[in-house]
């Protein structure tokens, strides 16, 4: 059956409607890359608006919309077991638009704190359900590829930030008092355009996610097996449903239809493949890459840039990042996740190793920012996407909603307290310290890697379901 299947994926009938299928669905990393990088370039002048001068309130505010993605993780699976995987979707897409217009209308710090949890809520969802839907829609041959795509409207979304605060930032005057500051453009209207931007994306997602199909894998486990072979015949054609299909029900018949449970869940044949979803969700964010899109300017600043080339360094490292995603998905299916994601790692604790050389021996400038572009160019090729495509296709069928959910939880967790954590350890240990720590961390990871996590390219989840249970 397996070569079979793969013959038949090696045709896919309607490739043009899977594409526009998963776009849609990628949109959800869209405005996820957007609503989790608006805020860096906004944060100077909302605080200067909402005259901010704690670090813990600071804090919060950047902080707060993890709040919110670790609630959306949370009841994710939950909602994605029970409804669907397109009608969370479609409930991210309103809260995005909801996220955009009440944080551009904010004119208190609660207000605006409350309406960053309601898109990050959007943000849990999304994270989670795109790449998931993305994997269960796609041919094995090729899913890393498509799942990858999820990845590369998150960095579009982060690109477009950047760009949008760069052009609705004015710029600002060496030396400008604050009492200027403050009646500027850019703290009175210039960071509420920033956030209003937001809606336009939102409204095209949520008017297209009611639009795609449900997944069939979801709808052959509700009984909907009829449902679920029209989809893929839309997608590949009689002959790819009839293989997808007979691979899906032998599956479902080697499990007995086991529950989606917690006990499942926790259940001890799936709690080493837990484990190890868990771990590299919570080590894609601790490599560190997220404190420099979220503290750039304090991070830039530290190198010796002024606010105006900040934005445009910024701006540097978001095209970098597109670029690079652009590699990532030439190479995610054809190198393999488990090569490139020790790539990642090991390159990552070499160069934050030279970054806190840099800062300790005061080479500031051009040599911070060139080796801040190279982590941003390993990280994006690497551990960015293949993190989120391994996260969609290592868990068995029967709990892979759930365990998403649970990992996607446990990245958002792992976020929360990296960006919450990054100005006591600045302040602590340094711009130098705070390097080498990151550094320690990906080593770390690269051992756990080398050790624990399989390959998964090109084999299909059914199969994958058997390998990674022992069946």
């Amino acid at each position: 059956m397996k070569a079979r299947a793969e013959a038949v994926e090696a045709n896919v009938a309607h490739p043009l409607y899977l594409w526009l299928i998963c776009l849609v669905a990628a949109l959800g990393g869209l405005l996820f890359g957007y609503d989790w990088v608006v805020i860096g370039g906004a944060k100077l002048f909302y605080e200067t608006y909402f005259s901010v001068h704690d670090p813990v309130m600071s804090g919060w505010l950047m902080s707060s919309a993890l709040i919110g993605c670790i609630g959306g993780a949370m009841v994710a699976g939950m909602l994605a077991d029970r409804f669907g995987r397109r009608p969370p979707l479609v409930l991210a897409a309103v809260l995005f638009v909801v996220c955009a217009a009440g944080t551009g209308l904010a004119n208190d710090v609660t207000s605006f704190a409350v309406f960053r949890i309601v898109g990050g809520i959007g943000i849990g969802l999304a994270s989670g359900l795109s790449p998931l839907y993305i994997a269960e829609v796609s041919p094995a041959r090729n899913r890393g590829l498509f799942v990858a795509i999820n990845q590369l409207t998150i960095v579009v979304g982060v690109l477009v930030a950047q760009l949008v605060n760069m052009w609705i930032a004015q710029p600002v005057p060496t030396g400008l008092p604050a009492q200027a500051m403050l009646h500027s453009w850019n703290v009175q209207s210039g960071w509420r355009l920033m956030f209003y931007c937001e809606g336009a994306p939102a409204a095209l997602f949520l008017l297209l996610a009611l639009v795609i199909p449900e997944s069939p894998r979801w709808l052959y486990k509700a009984g909907r097996a009829a449902a679920a072979q029209r989809v893929l015949e839309r997608i590949g054609g009689a002959a790819y449903a009839h293989e997808v299909l007979g691979a899906i029900r032998e599956n479902q018949a080697g499990a007995i239809r086991e529950s989606s449970s917690l006990r499942a869940l926790l259940a001890k044949k799936v709690r080493p493949v837990l484990v190890i979803g868990v771990v590299l969700a919570v080590f894609q964010q601790w490599c560190g890459i997220n404190v420099i899109f979220n503290y750039a300017q304090d991070i830039f600043a530290s190198a010796g840039f002024d606010i105006n080339d900040s934005l445009k360094s910024i701006v540097a490292t978001g095209s970098v990042n597109l670029i690079f995603t652009l590699v990532a998905l030439r190479l995610v299916d054809s190198w393999g996740r488990r090569r490139l994601m020790l790539l990642g790692a090991g390159a990552l604790t070499v160069i934050y190793l030279l970054i806190g050389a840099a800062y300790a021996l005061h080479l500031l400038g051009l040599p911070v920012l060139l080796l801040v572009l190279m982590a941003i160019a390993v990280y994006a090729t690497t551990l960015a996407p293949v993190t989120w495509v391994l996260l969609s296709e290592i868990f068995p069928e029967h709990i892979r909603a759930q365990a998403v959910a649970l990992s996607v939880f446990a990245l958002w967790s792992a976020c929360f307290v990296l960006t919450y954590s990054f100005p006591w350890l600045n302040t602590h240990l340094g711009p130098a310290g705070s390097f080498w720590f990151y550094g320690l961390i990906c080593a770390v990871g690269f051992i756990f890697i080398l050790r624990k996590v399989p390959e998964t390219a090109g084999v299909s989840l059914e199969e994958l379901e058997m390998r990674l249970s022992g069946k």
